[in-house]
């Protein structure tokens, strides 16, 4: 049977038709407000955890770059270079430390090293924090510099918690015609109560600390071992190799083990690499280095200090993830993006895997990426972050890329698979203009690695953002996201990828590489 409305039925009709189209349109405006208020919770408020206090006028002020940083329990600890020199190296490093799981934070500036703070040296550069779990001691590691030379390698050392700092102990001075650069520092620091239960029957090794850094001039790399919370140090030895090594950043295993990625170059012809070598006795040998991969590298928009030295990682079970900068997925190598391998032992290395932060052939072009590796996960179900810097999408052959004018952001991207599948980009910071930043002889400088830890399953980036300067003084200070990040992961994949560059060229050239053989 048909119904039949009369004129008043369809107007009461239209009426509630009307008003369930209200209804729905306001229901539907809410929830678009609740996404966009989730977006924005999710890139997170910034707290900013130190500024430049120093006002020498040999240096850039207040500018801070290069930061580092490294979690234990509920504390991290973050390290940065504070009034940076044009030619290398800093007034201080700065420091700041929070015992809450990232809530509140206090800062400070190590003592005794430079002598704006109490010490004999000109300059300093090159933080790296470690947490010796043996010692209960925090340690940051510094490239001490005389003029412009990199002049020793020291280890500052807290044994509160991170809130107050000794002067420096010296790991190794250069001898004449030396030129130290890029040091790093790595403690065991895993604790029993979360590593996976096969490995719970393995001896400790808390208590063992390790220092890498290079001879530039004769193209040596060192290792030098504590057992004492870096109180003392062993005399210097190298790896068996006669290739140049920059940026290594070393890594402990459950066993033991420890394994060195770093940015290498073949003595024989020049070709850059990322390699990794290891020692099975504590330090004592070092092997060969093996090569995760060939490097291929463009050079960045603008005026930027890109590079792509690498970052590196570890998971409960002690595999470890490297990621770095490179153009091999780019048609004509004419962007970078961000690669990542992995390793169970440091010889046997994964496929490099672009990590699909933007579409190839976007014109973005992405650079200095710090990794975080959730230590209470492992195997398939560990958990990543990256962060990095990047030129958003089209900025790549444009005309701010020949000027210095295009926008440079912070973003961030996370895995729940142990890099199978990745989140989407959430940006922290930016836009920047390259010139609000310090200014080297390298290029504009945030600086040349960055880092991000997790500490209690939340990751915390500490990264450089500036605002524009204000009569002729800069504003470029460490920042972190207030609330942290989860590590969401997503379905994003690299899938498919093909490889379009290659070292040496089939099927084009490699752009030469940015970093110097100091990078100081």
């Amino acid at each position: 049977m048909v119904q039949m409305l009369t004129r008043a039925g369809w107007r009461r009709q239209s009426r509630v038709s009307i008003a369930v189209i209200i209804l729905l349109a306001l229901i539907v405006a809410l929830l678009l407000t609740h996404l966009l208020a989730t977006r924005a919770h999710a890139s997170g408020s910034l707290t900013q955890i130190s500024s430049d206090p120093y006002t020498n006028t040999s240096s850039q002020h207040a500018t801070q770059v290069e930061p580092d940083t490294f979690a234990s329990g509920s504390t991290i600890v973050s390290a940065f270079q504070s009034g940076r020199f044009y030619d290398g190296g800093s007034s201080n490093i700065g420091w700041a430390t929070s015992t809450d799981g990232g809530a509140t934070w206090t800062h400070g500036f190590l003592p005794g090293i430079t002598v704006y703070d109490g010490g004999p040296w000109d300059r300093v550069s090159d933080p790296a924090v470690a947490y010796d779990l043996g010692h209960h001691t925090w340690l940051i590691s510094s490239l001490v510099i005389s003029g412009t030379t990199g002049a020793g390698v020291v280890v500052s050392r807290s044994t509160d918690g991170g809130k107050t700092w000794s002067n420096p102990v010296t790991v190794s001075l250069a001898p004449s015609g030396a030129f130290y650069d890029k040091e790093w520092v790595v403690c065991d620091s895993r604790d029993p109560m979360f590593s996976p239960p096969i490995l719970l029957a393995q001896k400790s090794y808390a208590g063992y600390c390790y220092v890498e850094w290079d001879d530039a001039n004769a193209g040596i790399i060192y290792m030098s071992a504590s057992h004492d919370g870096g109180a003392t140090w062993s005399a210097r030895n190298s790896p068996q190799t006669s290739d140049f090594g920059l940026g290594g950043q070393p890594l402990i295993q459950p066993d033991g083990t420890v394994i060195v990625p770093m940015w290498m170059t073949v003595s024989s012809n020049g070709q850059n690499y990322i390699g990794a070598y290891r020692s099975t006795d504590q330090g004592k040998t070092w092997s060969a280095p093996v090569r995760v991969s060939t490097l291929t590298y463009a050079n960045d928009p603008g005026s930027i200090r890109g590079g792509s030295l690498p970052s590196a990682e570890i998971d409960g079970a002690g595999t470890v993830y490297v990621v770095w900068a490179d153009c091999r997925f780019e048609t004509n190598c004419s962007a970078n993006d961000i690669v990542i391998s992995s390793s169970a032992d440091g010889v046997t290395w994964s496929a490099v895997k672009r990590i699909p932060m933007d579409a190839t052939g976007s014109g973005a072009d992405h650079l200095l990426a710090g990794i975080a590796v959730n230590p209470q996960t492992s195997g398939a179900s560990a958990q990543l972050g990256v962060v990095y810097y990047y030129f958003p999408v089209g900025s790549v052959g444009s005309s701010c890329a020949r000027s210095d004018t295009c926008p440079l952001d912070v973003g961030y991207v996370s895995s729940t698979n142990a890099g199978s599948s990745w989140s989407a980009v959430t940006q922290l910071a930016g836009p920047m203009t390259l010139s609000w930043l310090a200014s080297t002889n390298q290029g504009y400088m945030v600086g040349d690695y960055f880092s991000a830890s997790f500490v209690n399953g939340t990751v915390f980036p500490v990264f450089m953002v500036a605002t524009a300067p204000s009569g002729g003084v800069y504003n470029e200070a460490a920042y972190t996201v207030s609330s942290g990040l989860l590590a969401t992961g997503g379905n994003r994949t690299s899938a498919g990828d093909r490889v379009r560059v290659f070292p040496h060229g089939a099927p084009l050239p490699v752009t030469p590489h940015r970093v110097h053989h100091t990078a100081y």
